[in-house]
């Protein structure tokens, strides 16, 4: 071995892994001409990498058009927040079309509207007269002091029972329920909250109604005596008769029942999110199960129940076919007792729309306007003090740890 080639071995490192292929690359490279790697004067040549957002597949730029998915990014926050304004529109919305329908209603009846009992919609082959510039058929007269009062009387009686008996229920469902049987009891809660409003209304017109005036009601009413408070509990007329199974009471009963999974059920994932190490110190420090309840579980869901009571009551207030068919259907009647005749605001609506449309005045149509108009109102008012009064109790320290 000569000098030289040694010199050679010395100078020339060894390969390594892509050393080879990279001395190819730039041997094809060295053989292309200048102009072609630069493009030359024509600009020909390979184009630059486009940038992040460019006019290539995956986006837009400023000086190209944009891609649909660059533009749907922009837009989306834009169409969301006006979505999120949509419930706030369409009562806006609804408000606006009763108050415009009920115009006419409200020029004719006055404030009277709110403090007459007589309901009557004039004859239907009476002539039409013009009063204050408002047509109507002679006779008319619309009084919706029975119609409110009967609404908030069966919406009081429906949470009065179903309040204490769907926290009972949340309660043993959570507490004291194996998982299994738990699971089975949440099962059918589910399924009574998705039955039809005309199943409850015919089987408290059918069953319970009969049943409830003849076993239970009647013999209330023969020995309640005839004082103040008391006698609500009295029967009707000199025979103090319990009615035959429609009334005041049937459809109390009736909306206790229908409202009642929407308490239970809502309650019951209200407690299975209280901590149970807060529950088993309470114990710990000497607390019964009971006063346990009391004293901690109860205080850390009560504005949840709060509110679920208040979906119940929503849903009391503006249920109609059910009440229609249980209730007696008297529009010009206060109920004096827990078993007369009644009737609600909702059913008032779906029993005489029909006949309203046949009036040729248009003045039934639009007092009906008006009573779905108060409706609103009062369901509106019933949910601004159920935020009032959850917001005051939320703000009410606990005795053990923190509520929601």
């Amino acid at each position: 071995m000569t000098a030289d080639d040694r010199t050679t071995m010395v100078a020339e490192p060894p390969l390594v892994a892509g050393d080879e292929a990279q001395r190819a690359d730039a041997r094809q490279t060295s053989d292309i001409p200048p102009q072609a790697q630069t493009g030359g004067p024509t600009g020909a040549g390979t184009a630059p990498p486009a940038q992040p957002g460019g006019s290539g597949p995956g986006g837009g730029s400023p000086s190209g058009p944009a891609s649909p998915w660059w533009r749907a990014e922009r837009l989306m926050p834009r169409a969301l927040r006006g979505v999120a304004f949509l419930p706030l529109v369409a009562l806006v919305l609804i408000l606006a079309a009763l108050v415009w329908k009920a115009m006419p209603a409200i020029r004719y009846n006055g404030f009277g509207f709110f403090t007459r009992s007589v309901w009557n919609l004039g004859g239907s082959y009476s002539p039409i007269v013009t009063t204050n510039g408002i047509r109507h058929p002679q006779g008319a007269t619309y009084g919706a002091l029975p119609l409110i009062v009967g609404t908030l009387q069966s919406s009081v009686i429906a949470l009065v029972l179903a309040v204490p008996i769907g926290i009972g229920t949340a309660l043993i469902v959570v507490e004291k329920l194996p998982a299994r049987l738990s699971s089975g009891v949440g099962f059918f809660l589910e399924v009574l909250a998705g039955i039809p409003s005309v199943v409850y209304g015919l089987w408290g017109a059918l069953t319970l109604g009969p049943f409830l005036a003849h076993d239970i009601a009647q013999p209330i009413a023969n020995v309640m005596p005839n004082v103040p408070v008391l006698n609500f509990f009295r029967g009707e007329g000199p025979n103090n008769s319990a009615g035959n199974g429609n009334g005041l009471l049937v459809s109390g009963v009736v909306l206790a029942i229908m409202i009642l999974p929407i308490i239970a059920a809502t309650t019951r994932d209200l407690l299975r999110q209280v901590p149970r190490p807060t529950v088993e110190g309470a114990v710990a420090l000497g607390m019964t199960d009971a006063e346990a309840v009391r004293a901690v579980t109860l205080p850390w869901v009560r504005a949840g129940v709060i509110g679920a009571s208040v979906l119940g009551l929503g849903r009391a207030l503006g249920e109609t076919i059910a009440l229609a068919m249980v209730s007696g259907g008297s529009p010009g009647h206060i109920a004096t007792s827990l078993y007369g005749a009644m009737t609600t605001i909702a059913a008032t609506i779906v029993t005489q729309l029909d006949s309203a449309f046949n009036d040729v005045s248009g003045l039934a149509v639009s007092v009906m306007a008006e009573l779905g108009l108060v409706l609103l109102v009062i369901t509106v008012l019933a949910n601004a003090g159920a935020r009032w009064l959850v917001r005051r109790v939320s703000t009410t320290a606990l005795p053990v740890g923190r509520g929601v």
